[in-house]
């Protein structure tokens, strides 16, 4: 079929190939399959991984960039006096720092009710923003509703909650974090500080810094201040679960591409015995090449040839197949599309393109060497 489209006169050595393959359609065919399936496990499954990393990553979200600050409970300290915020404060620079009362409370409007997580709040605007109404830069009067409590109540701003039996008017509702965070306002209600608690101290203090480093720096700058000569608090640096879940993923997809590798040497194996297989069976045709004064290295050219249209053949098929099976995940799994269309995806692609073509063309080699050195006479007189 492919060599009607080649030109032999244009294209010897290509139709040659094409033509040596047609003899045996059956053998060539497997032989092909086996490159499309080795390509579709490296691709298909690096993909997959890289989806599962990617998705992983986009609900951790921006958690690398915190540290929370908590008591030394087992030093005997319960709470955080506002000295050591001021310390915390000083550490981390411009860094926002922010302070936290954590409570529980029951919530009420319009004659529903729930319990739920209540945080007293000085300054929410320096981490949280506003989906409705506005965030204060100085919590001082009023509630800011979770953007999943909201709706769940059917609050809108300007009504009025009862927290506990203490009324307060909504200000705002939060936006909704999509991220992974210790503290989590989706479903919960914030107050003032002082609405929160007896007034004595905070339960923790959250810092938002814009990066992972800079999140370390922040970290290490507090261990080395507020607990110098007291270990006053202890620091969670959460870029540290980040960056665990990274080396998981990686071991993952190195794992996925290694699978797909052992189904790539099967198909090269297959290349070669049919390489092999091919020229025994045209070892009096190239006997007559060598005779009438082909070189050997125009023989070898064409015996790799051969291998190297396998393997573009069933390389391109397998891509074509990993780009469905992409698509199906779409159809059928919970992913963003933006993961699928990520350009990571793309080079596991390329990636398993090249080295289907370049196993298949190594695969071809010994078969190459072995037809380009056959004596012309013995291969004629076999």
């Amino acid at each position: 079929m492919i060599g009607r489209y080649v030109d032999p006169t244009r294209f010897p050595a290509v139709f040659m190939a094409v033509r040596n393959l047609s003899r045996s359609r059956l053998r060539s065919g497997l032989a092909g399959l086996g490159i499309l399936i080795g390509v579709v496990a490296i691709a298909s499954l690096g993909m997959f991984g890289n989806v599962l990393s990617l998705g992983a990553d986009d609900a951790l979200g921006d958690i690398g960039n915190q540290v929370i600050v908590t008591p030394n409970a087992d030093g005997g300290i319960d709470s955080i006096e506002e000295s050591t915020v001021t310390d915390i404060k000083r550490a981390v620079g411009d860094t926002p720092a922010v302070p936290l009362r954590t409570g529980g409370g029951l919530v009420e409007h319009g004659g529903e009710s729930t319990a739920t997580t209540v945080y007293g709040i000085a300054e929410p605007a320096a981490v949280y923003t506003a989906a409705d109404g506005r965030v204060p830069e100085r919590h001082r009067q009023g509630a800011l509703v979770g953007a999943n409590m909201a709706e769940q109540l059917e609050v809108r701003v300007g009504a009025t909650i009862t927290v506990d039996g203490q009324t307060h008017r909504v200000v705002g509702i939060l936006q909704e974090v999509e991220s992974f965070s210790p503290v989590s306002p989706n479903d919960a209600v914030m107050l003032p500080e002082d609405a929160v608690g007896d007034g004595s101290g905070y339960d923790q203090v959250t810092i938002e810094a814009n990066s992972g480093e800079e999140a370390a720096a922040a970290a290490a700058a507090i261990e080395s201040t507020v607990n110098d000569r007291q270990e006053r608090v202890d620091i969670f640096e959460l870029s540290s679960i980040t960056d665990e879940i990274g080396t998981f993923f990686s071991l993952l997809n190195s794992f996925l591409l290694g699978l797909g590798g052992i189904s790539l040497l099967v198909a090269g194996v297959s290349i070669l015995n049919v390489m092999l297989m091919s020229t025994v069976e045209r070892r009096e045709e190239i006997g007559v090449l060598r005779a009438v004064g082909v070189e050997k290295r125009d023989v070898m050219r064409m015996i790799l040839l051969e291998a190297a249209l396998l393997g573009v053949i069933g390389a391109a098929g397998g891509v074509v197949v990993s780009v469905g099976l992409l698509g199906l995940l779409y159809l059928f799994a919970p992913v963003d599309l933006w993961i699928l269309l990520h350009p990571t995806n793309l080079l596991y692609l390329l990636l398993a393109f090249t080295i289907g073509v370049v196993i298949s063309v190594v695969s071809g080699l010994y078969p190459a060497w072995k037809a380009a050195n056959e004596r012309p006479v013995e291969a004629l007189r076999s």
